[in-house]
This record gives structure tokens, sequence and C-alpha cells, in this order.
């Protein structure tokens, strides 16, 4: 009987030895995971608390920016193709385009100093790389803009299609940042996006849809005028050969279209 109790106490002494690290290391490990956790959601607090309205500011201030100002100051300068050279509301046209993007400018750099000074700028996401890359890029459009060549000289041809060209790459691949951008903001704070995405792709369509549109009216307006007429009124023979006589002695005007091509190249 002694034995027997001997033996039952060495067995305890040998689960204690054993069983008991494990018990208190699957503890320790449940407890670590716990302050993991506490952690993470004290960490999306902060984040929502301190940096929310930065984060949402900087994405306004590029919205504004590069998403709105920017398309319709390319808008404007399109639009003024309609009008004829020289004229005064080709002029405010002009300046109205200079307005627009000197204000994407200034939010853009705005937006800029604010993520330099306030956030953490790895530039490991494809987000800060192109944003870095389109800052340089609209101070250079700048600079570009600021220093263009007079009317007539042979360098005017080679600024205006420098000018074009970054001025269209700037645009397009600022509102491919805003939805990167947007991306981001929903991968820090768990947020949904979808109503912001939803406004932002509705504003750039009708602003191409718009941009596209607005040269075709004016040919849409003549085409009617000129379908109206010829189904209204049937010329009688008479006025046929007055017509064709007229046509021989006066030489017809060309018909050339206006557009802002021409005005900035002319």
């Amino acid at each position: 009987m002694r034995n027997f109790h001997k033996l039952e106490l060495v067995a305890m002494s040998v689960c204690n030895a054993y069983l008991l690290p494990l018990v208190q290391g699957s503890a320790h490990e449940g407890l670590q995971k716990a302050r993991s956790q506490r952690s993470i959601e004290d960490s999306h607090e902060k984040l929502s608390h301190q940096k929310k309205f930065d984060i949402q500011l900087h994405g306004l201030l590029l919205w504004i920016s590069m998403g709105f100002l920017m398309p319709v100051g390319i808008l404007t300068i399109r639009m003024s193709g309609r009008l004829a050279r020289g004229s005064t509301q080709i002029k405010v046209y002009f300046y109205l385009h200079v307005v627009l993007q000197t204000l994407s400018l200034l939010l853009a750099t705005a937006g800029a100093v604010m993520s330099l000074r306030k956030f953490e700028n790895l530039f490991n996401n494809s987000h800060q790389r192109i944003g870095l890359a389109l800052y340089i890029a609209i101070w250079a459009q700048a600079v570009i803009g600021i220093f263009r060549p007079q009317r007539g000289k042979k360098e005017r041809n080679a600024w205006f299609l420098m000018h074009w060209i970054l001025g269209t790459i700037i645009s397009i691949v600022g509102i491919i940042n805003i939805y990167t951008g947007l991306n981001a903001y929903h991968k820090k704070t768990s947020r949904s996006i979808g109503l912001w995405t939803v406004l932002f792709t509705a504003e750039i369509s009708f602003v191409g849809f718009f941009y596209l549109f607005q040269d075709k009216w004016e040919f849409l307006q003549k085409q009617g005028v000129v379908l109206g007429e010829s189904e209204a009124v049937s010329p009688t023979d008479e006025q046929v050969e007055t017509q064709r006589q007229n046509s021989k002695e006066l030489l017809p005007d060309p018909c050339t279209k206006q557009n802002a091509l021409r005005n900035l190249f002319d």
C-alpha cells in the first residue's frame, strides 16, 4: 500500500513537471493574442482620432485640384475653339483656363505639403509614388506655361505639343491616383468608399461627356438647320439656274473648322 502511495506521488510530480509549463505557455499565448488584438484596436482608434481629419482633408484637396479644377480648366480651353480668333470671349476663356489651373496647382501643393509633414511617406505603394511624380509634373507644366513662346515663332509648335501632351497625361494620371487614394483610405480606416467612388466616377463621366459633346453641338445645330430648310422649301428650276451662275462668278469661301489647336498654333 505504501509502495502504491509512493508511485502516486511520483506520477503527480511528473505530471506537474511536464504539463504545468504547457498550460502556462497556452495561457501566456492567449494573453499575448488578447494584448495584440487590443493594440490593433487602439491603433485604429488612435488613427481615427488623430489622422482621420488630415487624411480626409488631404483627399479633398487633391479631389478638387486634380479631379475637378484641372479637367474643367482643360475643358475651357477646348471650348474656346468655337470662338472667333482675336475676340474678347476667347481671351476670357484663356484667362479662365489660367485661373483654374493656378488654383489647381496651389491646392495640389497644399496637399503635397500636408502629406510630407503629417504622413509617413515610405513611398512603398503606388499611391505615394504616383503622387510624388504628379507633384513634380504639375510644377513643370506650370513653368512651361509661363515661359511660352510668342505666336509666330518656330518654337511655338514644339511648346504647344509639349504643353498639351504633359497636361493631358497629368489630368488622366491624377484622376487614376484619386482612385488609388480612396483605396488606401479604405485600407487604413476600414471605412466604406463606395459612395465616394460613385460620386467621383459620375463627376468625371459628366466632364468627359461634355468635353466630347461640346465640340459636336454646333455641328449638330447646323445639320438641323440645313435639313429643316431643305425639307421646308424646294427650290425651283429658275432658282437652281441662278445659283449655278452665281457659283461660277463667285469663288466659294473655304470651309474650315476652328478649334483650340488652330487658335493656339496661329
